[in-house]
């Protein structure tokens, strides 16, 4: 009847129905009339805790709420996995990863991301940091990585067996123009939201980072936190313009948890036997129960519904942060996308920044600056890099952090 209401196929109306029912707008039932539900209000965020010892506010960022984990919906998952699976999933766990994830992972990505992909080109491993790594020790050469970036990526590229090669970020994301002169296998980048700058890669820089590397080269593209943009539809995936020459690399630890370890690869097809060999005698493959009810998770729309969720209650965290530095710190500039779980702050030039953290710590705050996430760390960078996913009272930590500000100005 709707179909013909609109003019439109029956088939389009039913995808319609089931993308806002995973998403949580609609809830069906057996033998009922679909309904629009009621979303859940967001739960609040866990107080500080008033220890002598522990920092107030952690303002770092990297770590999602993990009051918000899906706590009943992955119990039901991993009940409803150890109910019906056959005996043959206690076996030794396959390389690859479970073919059950391997394909819902494929389906998500293919809606949610463009990601160009299916089931035989994933491969599920322990999170980002062991996909880089198995992707660095197959590479086993030159690497270019964003500067600032991701923390760690050197420590890690070095540790697998690469060299890492440190490249600018302007406010249009990666400076392209870096790749001329560097003789790189691969670049790393983050080129939805790149951390911790805030913004995305140009589009023109997109185009030109994809055709050098199909001149015999890899693009890395870390997309981890490409599920939280609040004001409008996320950049698809770079993977889409290039599927044969970009490896894509995500995970649930910002979405869900860090503590499930779980993420995965999405490989040219060249690079699969190689990824999928070191992965085997790395650990074996990744554990396959967690792996299942992940699966299970993602095909009964219980991790659409949980995201949608989450985006209602990290854009209110992200309000109430902003509102808080424009009446604390009316003199810091605030930069990037309005996305992720983290914004960047750059202060007045004044501020002696080991001064701040010296305050910062004194006030029980624990902050983090653009240096640290350098390939070569320094302490003159002016910049904040704030998480607010777990913040629980965003006007009281920056009224410290103004004071912490205030001293050590001058």
């Amino acid at each position: 009847m709707l179909a013909g209401d609109l003019s439109v196929s029956r088939r389009l109306v039913v995808e319609t129905y089931a993308q806002l029912t995973a998403e949580g707008y609609l809830v069906t039932a057996p033998r009922a009339r679909t309904c629009v539900s009621e979303l859940a209000a967001a739960p609040a965020a866990t107080a500080p805790r008033a220890t002598a010892n522990a920092p107030l506010y952690d303002l770092r960022p990297g770590t999602p709420d993990l009051g918000g984990f899906p706590r009943g919906a992955w119990r039901r998952a991993h009940a409803a996995i150890l109910r019906d699976a056959p005996d043959d999933v206690l076996r030794y766990p396959d390389p690859r990863g479970a073919p059950e994830l391997r394909a819902a992972v494929a389906e998500y990505l293919r809606r949610v991301r463009a990601v160009v992909c299916d089931g035989d080109r994933v491969v599920i491993c322990s999170g980002v940091r062991e996909a880089i790594s198995i992707l660095a020790g197959v590479l086993a050469d030159a690497i270019g990585v964003e500067d600032p970036g991701p923390h760690e990526r050197g420590e890690i590229l070095t540790a697998a067996g690469s060299r890492p090669h440190a490249l600018p970020v302007d406010g249009r994301g990666l400076c392209t123009d870096g790749l001329v002169d560097a003789s790189l296998a691969a670049v790393l980048v983050t080129p939805a939201h790149q951390f911790p700058t805030g913004v995305a890669l140009a589009a023109e820089r997109r185009g030109e980072l994809t055709a050098w590397a199909s001149h015999g080269r890899l693009v890395i593209e870390d997309d981890y936190d490409a599920e939280f943009r609040y004001d409008r539809t996320p950049l698809s995936a770079l993977q889409g313009l290039a599927p044969e020459h970009v490896a894509y690399v995500g995970s649930v630890s910002k979405t869900l948890s860090p503590a499930l370890r779980l993420g995965w690869l999405v490989l040219p097809a060249w690079l699969v036997e190689p990824c999928v060999e070191a992965k085997r005698l790395r650990d074996g493959g990744t554990p396959t129960l967690p792996q299942l009810a992940l699966g299970h998770l993602i095909s009964s729309g219980e991790y659409d519904r949980h995201l949608r969720r989450a985006r209602r209650r990290y854009r209110a965290r992200r309000d109430a942060l902003l509102r808080a530095i424009r009446r604390h710190l009316p003199a810091a500039q605030v930069t990037g996308m309005s996305a992720g779980l983290h914004v960047l702050v750059t202060l007045p030039s004044d501020v002696d920044m080991r001064a701040l953290d010296d305050g910062a710590g004194r006030r029980r705050l624990t902050i983090a600056s653009v240096g640290q996430f350098r390939l070569a760390p320094r302490t003159d960078d002016r910049a904040l890099v704030i998480g607010y996913a777990t913040l629980s009272d965003a006007d009281h930590a920056m009224r410290l952090l103004a004071e912490a500000v205030a001293d050590a100005t001058g």
